[in-house]
């Protein structure tokens, strides 16, 4: 089984490095550059998993992975914030938005990779 990701981040280098890292280990990766593309994608095919930026132009991360819970194709998927944002109070945010796992930039190749696996249920 192949777990399809989308990967939601402002910047393209950072969308290039987790499509990277995660496309080479057999994973399908698709990119938004914001909340809105993401939602449009969200639409068009059915993820295992996304990854999101909080910090991001025309809806933050924290208001996408809300309106994912809202509908009931995102609802049940697993969402993992990766973002630079590290207080407590930004962590906190991002579980009640409905995240799933909350990381801090910069992120290991293969921290990422192994999370990814565990939390889209790919072996």
């Amino acid at each position: 089984m192949t777990a399809r990701v989308l990967v939601v981040d402002d910047s393209s280098t950072v969308r290039g490095y987790y499509t990277s890292i995660l496309s080479k280990a057999g994973f399908t990766v698709d990119q938004a550059a914001n909340g809105y593309e993401a939602l449009e994608k969200s639409v068009e095919f059915d993820y295992d998993l996304f990854i999101v930026d909080i910090n991001m132009p025309k809806m933050s991360g924290y208001e996408l992975v809300r309106q994912l819970r809202e509908d009931e194709r995102g609802a049940g998927v697993p969402v993992v914030i990766i973002s630079t944002e590290a207080k407590d109070s930004d962590r906190l945010e991002g579980y009640r938005a409905g995240a799933n796992l909350f990381l801090v930039k910069p992120v290991r190749p293969e921290r990422l990779l192994f999370l990814t696996k565990i939390i889209s249920g790919v072996r």
